[in-house]
């Protein structure tokens, strides 16, 4: 879980996952052409994305097509809930 949160730590990351749910599936010239990001700065992010399991992608010849592991996102949220409960379950009257 803390691999994929670190994932989701850069405000870049969090755009093109917002960009590939609403387009389904996206080239990487897409997202380059949506953010005011480099195509190098977009791929890179990507790379992170993709090296978590966030996103799934494949090369096609020159270009690079991308979309959102959804498995993976459904198994991110699973885990932030389960840790919320557990914590809420704590002594939360203890503290200062």
């Amino acid at each position: 879980m803390a691999e994929l949160a670190k994932a989701l730590s850069h405000p870049a990351r969090i755009a093109i996952l917002k960009l590939l749910a609403e387009m389904d599936t996206c080239i990487c010239g897409e997202i380059v052409q949506e953010l005011p990001l480099a195509q190098s700065t977009v791929s890179q992010h990507l790379k992170e994305l993709k090296a978590c399991g966030l996103v799934q992608g494949e090369i096609d010849g020159p270009r690079s097509c991308y979309c959102i592991n959804w498995d993976a996102m459904k198994e991110l949220r699973d885990s932030i809930g389960i840790l919320f409960t557990g914590l809420e379950r704590g002594n939360r009257n203890k503290c200062c």
